[in-house]
């Protein structure tokens, strides 16, 4: 198992993984537009014998990341690849000079609020009817450098 940063070429697997974890999946074209385009973007993917089983994204912006997706296939799950992607993202955006990462993450979702707070995010906030299919209020999540040691 390795993890890397995503390219181009991982477009169409990570769109498969969009499609399977998402009721409103990215389209492939703004996958490939977020892999081309990396500017200030970072999207990094597990991979195990040559398949994709999860990814994760982050724009950042000035001295703030945002995560964008964190996504690992039904197979994959309750191994410890998205903590292994946050951790990840969390820190390369510190790395990069990034003073807090915040996040979105439905109500209902216990599951990755519990990553969440394991890995030290807080909740900071709500967004009312944030997500769609089923229309659904977020979590706004943050974790500061400081806070973390």
């Amino acid at each position: 198992m390795i993890i890397r940063l995503a390219e181009v070429s991982d477009a169409e697997e990570i769109f498969d993984i969009e499609e399977e974890c998402f009721s409103i999946p990215w389209s492939m074209d703004s996958i490939v537009n977020e892999l081309e385009n990396p500017g200030h973007k970072l999207y990094f993917v597990v991979e195990e014998n040559k398949q994709l089983l999860a990814y994760a994204g982050v724009w950042l912006v000035a001295d703030e990341g945002q995560i964008t997706n964190v996504a690992v296939r039904t197979c994959a799950r309750r191994e410890g690849y998205g903590a292994m992607l946050v951790r990840k993202l969390v820190k390369e955006c510190f790395k990069r000079g990034a003073a807090e990462i915040f996040l979105e993450v439905r109500v209902s979702n216990v599951a990755a609020m519990s990553l969440y707070r394991r890995l030290g995010f807080t909740v900071k906030g709500l967004r009312k009817h944030y997500y769609q299919e089923p229309v659904e209020d977020a979590y706004i999540m943050s974790l500061i450098k400081e806070d973390v040691q």
